[in-house]
């Protein structure tokens, strides 16, 4: 499914959850991203009425229970709601790794524009006199991971297909290079967010860590410029190029702890103890260290012997520190 076809339905399913209203075809066209605005065109009226009973079917293909009928008796046309009784989910319970899972696409709807749209379908519903419950609507505040401001534009311009520019400062550099890169697309690798491109003034793919990228990226020229090298394996180009040797790392985690580590683990089994046996693999064992340490005693490093004594001076200084205050 087309990225701009998933957000559109998105915003639809999160409109029709929003209120107790049935909302009518011109309404929800008027009100929810995506579809186009009424110029008065028998042309345009076509296209949305074919776009919009697209949508209607693939809703209903996917399991959401559209219901179709009137809010009172004055109304003139049927409109359309879902029923969030039937539509929610009963109680789920993750287990540790499943909830890193959803912790992760969490970060990326969070970073994403998905969740800014939504939220605009949800305000101009309110401008256009629907009652939009406040108590049935989903918390969406679009906001971008602190750390990486630059997630929110690479994300756009490789979804869609833009020249990007930026400054990058690499460690060895004084300054910032300017950088023309076809983007191809944003992963996460070893804890990091990478963006994976086209470098033009390098004619070669390009790996480029978001932390380091200075200012806001600009992305120029038409959408659909250019298309991403068919298989492309966006973990595969970071791993080829990202420098520096790697450590495998095992440690015992306590079930139900540290998540955000098991984003970037293995699971290994169950160890005698009842703990998680995890395994991780990082260029940088001094971080994990670090990361690991702030874990405190929910987390075990099992080997290897250097990052087991690197975690247990930090904690040590980290008790002495206590000690002294």
């Amino acid at each position: 499914m087309a990225a701009k076809r998933a957000e559109r339905l998105v915003n639809l399913v999160i409109a029709l959850l929003s209120t107790r209203q049935f909302l009518t075809a011109a309404k929800i066209r008027a009100t929810v991203p995506g579809y186009d605005a009424d110029d008065r065109s028998d042309k345009a009226d076509e296209a949305f009425k074919r776009m919009f009973e697209r949508d209607k079917a693939e809703l209903r293909e996917m399991g959401v229970p559209l219901e179709t009928g009137r809010t009172s008796a004055f109304d003139t046309e049927d409109g359309y709601r879902i029923a969030r009784s039937q539509y929610e989910l009963p109680e789920i319970h993750l287990t540790g790794e499943e909830a890193a899972a959803v912790g992760l696409a969490l970060r990326l709807w969070e970073s994403a524009q998905l969740a800014g749209a939504a939220h605009s379908a949800l305000v101009k519903l309110k401008a256009a006199g629907v009652d939009v419950d406040s108590s049935r609507t989903i918390p969406l505040q679009p906001r971008l991971d602190a750390g990486e401001p630059a997630f929110e534009p690479c994300y756009a311009a490789a979804r869609d297909r833009r020249l990007l520019e930026f400054g990058y400062q690499r460690p060895d550099e004084d300054v910032p290079a300017r950088r023309r890169v076809q983007p191809w697309g944003v992963v996460a690798w070893h804890g990091r967010w990478y963006l994976v491109g086209q470098d033009l003034d390098r004619a070669a793919p390009r790996v480029f860590r978001l932390s380091r990228v200075v200012g806001a990226p600009k992305p120029t020229g038409p959408a659909g410029a250019f298309e991403p090298p068919a298989g492309l394996d966006l973990a595969d180009v970071v791993a080829g190029q990202v420098g520096g040797e790697e450590h495998v790392v095992v440690v015992r985690a306590r079930p139900g702890t540290a998540i955000g580590l098991r984003r970037h683990a293995t699971p290994l089994g169950a160890a005698e103890d009842g703990t998680d046996r995890l395994q991780l693999r990082t260029t940088e064992p001094g971080q994990l260290a670090d990361q690991l340490a702030a874990l405190g005693a929910d987390v075990l490093v099992e080997s290897p012997p250097d990052v087991r004594d690197a975690v247990i001076a930090r904690l040590t200084r980290l008790a002495a520190m206590a000690e002294s205050a």
